[in-house]
């Protein structure tokens, strides 16, 4: 576990760090959700590490976990960070390169680039996939191959909730051998030290993770906040969407990523690899979600739940996970934060209160 760091020795204001604190409980006591951690990390140092409120009818403590819905989605892409600096695939390969029987259905264009930027042409998740079959990965891999396009490969910019996290998954094991869930152990959360993150919960360990509590009853139509809280959905490997992390963790990737691929000594990726995980690729209107979006490899950037940066906006990136969490690097500023709530909002109300932490976070740099 890192140990915390003097604010003034990173240049960061004692007293708005306070205020930090205070609005990070205050959102709790609001009743905004019931539940939550925050991370935050300047220069590669832990400046703030705090938690609160209930995670079930528990108290939440160090030891909770948290569903990160969609912030899931960077550490997946960070395993073909790696294994293209090892010189094991391109980013401009076919899918079907490595995995020949996904060339079909009109998928036989789509490259490694195309599933990063959201851009694979198949967004929806299929329906012949119901969720008590995503334990099964035969079925998930099948169900991948047989998915038909609704856009022509490259061409359009439409977020892919949950393929995403199969295909980069399905690509992993074919290229390096190992499960999905055993890579990223291995090669991510290992090396970091990020002992409470894992895409594929191992059995006994249920009880730590807290659940989503649907906050608003308009703001969930798909069903995700109950699906993503099943146990049996976290065992699963759902590597778009069914990561479960502390807030410590997801700050501590950030904070690897703003030190350009190293933190504490130990090394994840070269400098050159981040760069290119973190340059501009797209932008437009997503067809899926109908917003304004602008992407990198796997990456969002200049998002709103990430506040107001004071350099250049495409130097803030990171990933928001549907209705609950926001992670994110600056680096400009220096700073990696996470921010993971067990509340599930609507999109008004809940990218308010995450821009409004990350605001307040920018906000007490000197």
């Amino acid at each position: 576990m890192a140990t915390l760091t003097a604010p003034d020795a990173v240049a960061m204001d004692s007293k708005k760090l306070e205020q930090v604190k205070q609005l990070f409980h205050g959102q709790i006591s609001e009743g905004l959700h019931p539940g939550a951690g925050l991370a935050v990390y300047r220069y590669g140092n832990l400046v703030l590490d705090i938690l609160g409120g209930i995670a079930n009818t528990e108290p939440v403590t160090a030891d909770t976990m948290f569903v990160l819905m969609s912030s899931t989605k960077p550490l997946t892409a960070c395993c073909l960070y790696i294994l293209k600096e090892k010189g094991n695939i391109g980013w401009d390969d076919l899918v079907a390169k490595h995995w020949p029987e996904f060339a079909q259905n009109g998928k036989e264009t789509v490259t490694i680039r195309h599933i990063l930027t959201h851009r694979g042409g198949f967004p929806a998740t299929p329906e012949s996939l119901p969720y008590t079959d995503w334990p099964d990965w035969g079925k998930v891999t099948r169900a991948m191959e047989e998915a038909p396009t609704i856009y022509t490969p490259g061409e359009t910019l439409a977020y892919h909730p949950i393929n995403y996290g199969w295909v980069i998954a399905e690509i992993v094991r074919r290229v390096d051998g190992r499960s999905f869930d055993r890579f990223i152990a291995e090669e991510l959360a290992g090396r970091l030290g990020m002992g409470n993150t894992y895409v594929g919960l191992p059995p006994g360990l249920e009880q730590r993770v807290s659940p989503m509590h649907l906050m608003e009853d308009d703001a969930d139509t798909s069903g995700y906040s109950r699906t993503f809280s099943e146990p049996m959905v976290l065992r699963s490997v759902v590597p778009g969407a069914n990561g479960v992390a502390t807030a410590g963790d997801l700050a501590r990737f950030y904070a690897m990523m703003e030190r350009r691929g190293s933190l504490d000594g130990s090394t994840v990726i070269q400098p050159a690899t981040v760069d290119e995980a973190v340059k501009f690729q797209v932008e437009g209107v997503d067809k899926s979600t109908g917003s304004f979006a602008q992407r990198s490899l796997g990456l969002a950037l200049a998002d709103e739940r990430m506040g107001k940066s004071n350099g250049n906006p495409l130097n803030t990136f990171g990933h928001g996970g549907a209705g609950t969490s926001i992670g994110w690097a600056d680096l400009d500023s220096g700073l990696a934060v996470g921010y993971i709530t067990n509340g599930f909002r609507g999109t008004a109300s809940n990218n308010a209160r995450l821009a409004a932490v990350s605001q307040a976070v920018r906000d007490a740099c000197v």
